[in-house]
């Protein structure tokens, strides 16, 4: 396999990070949203810029798709490393009042600033902001309790910045998915592959699918036995009968499952995977 098999930098993901540039000076505060299966791999490295001397709320979506135990060691990690989190789930709503209720409580430390300066009040400025398809529209739909952008499972669907009054007291600013300009960590980049954070032109779906099997060895140990069990049973294949090889794995399961078309299986394993149909997995390890 390649040093680098993934790399992607699409002319919208240029102009939506220009146009963020441009309009930093809007903003009050820094809406981030993380994938919850990659806490540490969707975390941009342009944010210290971006953030600067704002206020920044670090939301971690999808909270239903890793383990309650593997919520509670993040939140350990962060605090060690002194970042608050909030997490939520924007498909059903689960923890999104909250994510407004404390946008809402800085605001009122902005315009309490402001008084004390004899300014007028306003409503907090937000800016919400992470990689492509982590879920911030989903998010949005959600703060507002009505479908105000569209929202998709696939890389890429926001390609403009746009004002969204969430509340009398929170205006955001819905930013598209921003990349770095050059992924430098291929192994964060493989991550956002297999979770679909990543659109598809910028990987081969096969490779992905080996390094994702390769990956599964890597994991924390609940969740490598919970993943290896889980693709077991399956697909009625155990990684022993394949000498632990994963190529030879992906072709034994195409030839039981998908005709002996091996692309078929890879995009059927990954497609799995982002279901949630193999176990609630987290694929970054809190070290």
């Amino acid at each position: 396999m390649s040093t680098n098999i993934i790399q992607w930098y699409p002319g919208h993901i240029a102009k939506a990070e220009k146009l963020l540039s441009e309009s930093l000076h809007k903003v009050d505060l820094v809406v981030e949203v993380r994938d919850s299966r990659i806490p540490i791999s969707t975390s941009h490295p342009h944010l210290s810029k971006w953030i600067q001397n704002k206020k920044h709320l670090l939301v971690i979506n999808r909270k239903d798709m890793i383990h309650e135990k593997n919520i509670r060691a993040w939140k350990k990690w962060f605090d060690k490393h002194g970042q608050q989190t909030l997490w939520c789930n924007a498909k059903n709503g689960d923890g999104v009042s909250e994510l407004k209720d404390a946008s809402i409580a800085l605001g009122k430390e902005l315009n309490d600033r402001r008084k004390l300066r004899g300014m007028r009040t306003r409503a907090v400025r937000a800016l919400l902001l992470g990689f492509p398809n982590v879920g911030k529209s989903a998010l949005i739909n959600r703060l507002t309790q009505k479908k105000v952008v569209s929202s998709s499972r696939r890389a890429g669907v926001t390609r403009s910045l746009r004002w969204v009054r969430i509340d009398p007291k929170i205006d955001l600013l819905d930013a598209p998915g921003v990349l770095p300009p050059f992924i430098e960590d291929q192994q964060a980049a493989i991550k956002l592959a297999i979770c679909d954070d990543i659109g598809e032109g910028a990987y081969d779906v096969e490779q992905i699918a080996i390094a994702f099997l390769q990956m599964i060895n890597t994991l924390e140990q609940n969740n490598r036995q919970l993943l290896k069990e889980s693709i077991e049973q399956r697909y009625r294949i155990s990684f022993e009968e394949s000498n632990s090889t994963p190529h030879t794995w992906l072709e034994n399961a195409a030839s039981l499952h998908t005709s002996k078309n091996i692309r078929r299986m890879s995009q059927r394993i990954l497609d799995d995977f982002r279901k949630s149909l193999l176990g609630r997995i987290t694929l970054d390890i809190p070290l």
